[in-house]
């Protein structure tokens, strides 16, 4: 596949939903998850010539996100953390309630995650990436990729389930 091929730019459209969330992961769900998915898809159909064909595509434009992300965030310092509420017109009711809360905690502990752990989040989890993969996009090695997604999970679980009551004892004064 050529980097200006029609096949090129049709993959390149068909991973655009992965690329956003890519961006959202590592920009903390900002307004700069855009820019920075903006920038990624330029930059891929602007330096197409640099894409080895031989690795895959959905690896290379990570990659490439990965480094404009670096990038981006040396120009301008780090952004602020902030998570966006969902679009939920129309709903109501106890069910609906419980899952936006449930959703916005999740959202919050995924926020609040470092970036390295985000990054890897998304890639394993959401994108279905093998460790191997990962750790290719990534450029780091596979223990790290493990290490990383395992405190990630613990972290996203412990701010989920909030803190620990412990249940009063009955019967003992």
């Amino acid at each position: 596949m050529k980097p200006q091929s029609a096949e090129f730019r049709r993959d390149l459209v068909a991973l655009l939903p992965r690329l956003r969330r890519f961006a959202r992961a590592l920009s903390g769900g900002s307004d700069t998850a855009e820019d920075l998915l903006q920038s990624a898809v330029e930059r891929a159909l602007t330096r197409g010539h640099s894409y080895d064909t031989r690795r895959r595509l959905d690896s290379w434009m990570f990659k490439l996100m990965q480094n404009l992300w670096f990038d981006m965030k040396r120009a301008a310092g780090p952004a602020p953390l902030h998570s966006e509420e969902p679009d939920m017109l129309g709903e109501d009711g106890r069910q609906t309630v419980e899952s936006r809360d449930d959703l916005r905690r999740a959202r919050e502990a995924f926020d609040a995650l470092p970036e390295d752990q985000r990054a890897v989040m998304t890639l394993v989890v959401l994108d279905g990436f093998s460790y191997a993969d990962a750790a290719g996009v990534l450029d780091v090695p596979i223990g790290t990729i493990m290490s990383r997604l395992a405190r990630a999970r613990a972290n996203v679980a412990a701010y989920v389930r909030g803190p620990v009551v412990a249940a009063p004892v009955r019967g003992k004064k």
